[in-house]
Formats: structure tokens, C-alpha cells, sequence
């Protein structure tokens, strides 16, 4: 990804923070023809020094096939976004950027299919995405709970290498900053006022 030098997060817990409110990703993959992405959302755990991605396909979906085939993958965690108008700017001459931010994992990838392994990355799925779901799914018949983890590959990754991009007019006088986040903070759209939630927290803008 390309990032200038004050676009770019330095701190990987900015990046792994971003990355856990950020959850639902997509994992793009080699094949011998042509990229292939799914969207998925992911456990994001530390273990001691190292990182990893737990989640799980539908069996139809081939991007397990891919993933056993090519290990080596990316997957991009996706937040807030806004076109940047240049009436926020102090001169006239400037023309429309568009922030947003975004993290890049590179990592290598594991798959597998044992009833265990499918229901530790459930046991970890569940209570994040709804807690009040885990006892609806302990009273479910055996049988339906295997039925359906048979339909379900997991995978995990480890994590090689991370890019974290934050755009948020860092790059402006603070000023300038201070109007792009009140121009957007009051928006309908969740999107843009995300951005200026997300540039408020970074520092910027002129308000302290």
C-alpha cells in the first residue's frame, strides 16, 4: 500500500486497536487466474509476540481451496471514509481529496475442518458479535450444531507483516483540519462524521 510518511500509523497498537473495531474484512487470495476476496469478519488475538486471524468460510465458498493452495494472503480491515471537499481549505487553490483508513495484514495461512478447531473458532466468534447468542447456541441439538459446522471451513493466519494508513489531512494546516471536521462531524452519513470522530481522536484540528 502506498503511504506517505504522515499518513502512515507507526504504533502497531493503533493498528490492532483499529483493526478490532474494524472486524468485518476482506481476505483477498492468489489464485492461477485471478485475485479472489471474501468478505468476513475476524477474530484479531495476540499470542505473546505474534499475531493472528481466526475465521471461517462457508465450505461452498473455494476460497479455502485457494488459501490450502496459497497460503500466503492479505487482509484489509476497512473504517470510516469521506470526500474532503476544498472549500475547507484557506485558499482557493486546492482541489477534492477523499480520507479514510485502513489496515493491511499480510500473513500465511492455516485451514482446517475438525469439529474442535470449528468450535474454538465459534467459542471466540460468538461472544464478540453477541454474547446473548452463546446460550441459544448451547441449547441447539447436537445434530443441528454438527450439520452446521459441517458446512463451515476455518482458517487461521499469521500475521507477517502490517500497514497502517490513517489519510486524515495531516498534511493541512490545523485550521484547514478543524474545517474539514466540523463540516463533516454533523453529517447523516456515519461514514464522513466517522472521519471526524476518527481525526478528533488522532489530535488534529485546531480545537484542544
Amino acid at each position: 500500500m502506498f503511504i506517505p510518511e504522515h499518513f502512515r500509523i507507526r504504533e502497531q497498537a493503533t493498528a490492532i486497536a483499529f483493526m478490532r473495531a474494524n472486524p468485518f474484512a476482506i481476505l483477498i487470495s492468489s489464485t492461477t487466474e485471478e485475485p479472489f476476496a471474501t468478505h468476513v469478519p475476524l477474530v484479531i488475538r495476540e499470542v505473546d509476540d505474534s499475531l493472528i486471524l481466526r475465521g471461517h468460510v462457508a465450505k461452498a465458498n473455494p476460497h479455502w481451496h485457494y488459501l490450502e493452495q496459497r497460503p500466503e494472503c492479505l487482509v484489509i480491515f476497512h473504517g470510516p471514509h469521506a470526500y474532503i471537499s476544498p472549500a475547507n481549505y484557506l485558499t482557493r487553490e486546492n482541489v477534492p481529496t477523499w480520507n479514510y483508513a485502513a489496515v493491511h495484514t499480510y500473513g500465511t495461512a492455516r485451514v482446517f475442518s475438525s469439529p474442535d478447531e470449528l468450535l474454538g473458532v465459534l467459542h471466540e466468534l460468538i461472544p464478540l458479535f453477541e454474547p446473548a447468542y452463546v446460550e441459544q447456541w448451547a441449547g441447539l441439538s447436537q445434530t443441528y450444531r454438527e450439520r452446521m459446522l459441517n458446512h463451515i471451513v476455518g482458517f487461521e493466519i499469521a500475521v507477517t507483516k502490517i500497514e497502517g494508513k490513517f489519510k486524515l489531512s495531516q498534511n493541512r494546516m490545523r485550521e484547514e483540519q478543524e474545517h474539514v471536521i466540523e463540516s463533516l462531524g454533523t453529517s447523516q452519513d456515519t461514514a464522513a462524521s466517522g472521519i471526524a470522530r476518527l481525526m478528533r481522536e488522532q489530535g488534529l484540528g485546531a480545537k484542544k
